[in-house]
C-alpha cells in the first residue's frame, strides 16, 4: 500500500529542516552506569578436585578484578572420571561437575564476589558446564 504525503507532513518536514536546534546523536551519547557484558571461559577437564579448586579460586578472583560479568566453567560431565571406578569414593561429589560449585558456594571470600551460579546453556556445554555471574567490583563492599 503506497501512501501519499499529506500537506501537513510536508509542512512539518520543512519546519524540521529550517529548525536550527541541535538534536543529539544517540550513537554518541555516553552511557553512564552501564556495565557491558564481558565473558571469560575456563575448562577444568583433566584436573583433580584439589587442582580444580585452586585454579577456579584464582580464576574467579582474577575475573572479578578485571570486571568480568560472567564466567563459563566447563567441568565435563564426569563420564570418564576415575572416581567412578573407585567404590570408596562418592560418584556424585568426587566429580568436578558437583565438587567445584560446592567448593565455590562454601568459600565465603568467593561467594561475596558472585551474584549467582546457574546451569549453562546447551551451546556452552549444557550439563557439563555452569555460569558464574560476578558482581561489579566498583560497587563491591
Amino acid at each position: 500500500m503506497i501512501k501519499k504525503i499529506t500537506d501537513k507532513d510536508k509542512k512539518d518536514w520543512e519546519k524540521f529542516l529550517k529548525n536550527n536546534e541541535k538534536i543529539p546523536n544517540k550513537d554518541f551519547i555516553i552511557k553512564k552506569n552501564i556495565r557491558y557484558e564481558k565473558i571469560k571461559k575456563i575448562d577444568l577437564h583433566g584436573h583433580s578436585i584439589e587442582e580444580a579448586n585452586k585454579v577456579i579460586k584464582k580464576f574467579i578472583e582474577k575475573c572479578f578484578n578485571e570486571d568480568v560479568t560472567r564466567v563459563t566453567v566447563i567441568t565435563g560431565k564426569g563420564l570418564r572420571s576415575k572416581s567412578i571406578e573407585n567404590p570408596y569414593l562418592s560418584k556424585e561429589l568426587s566429580i568436578l561437575k558437583y565438587s567445584v560449585p560446592e567448593f565455590i558456594e562454601n568459600n565465603t571470600a568467593l561467594i561475596k564476589m558472585i551474584i549467582e551460579i546457574t546451569d549453562a546453556k546447551i551451546e556452552d556445554g549444557g550439563s557439563g558446564a555452569f555460569y558464574i555471574y560476578l558482581k561489579n567490583k566498583n560497587k563491591f563492599k
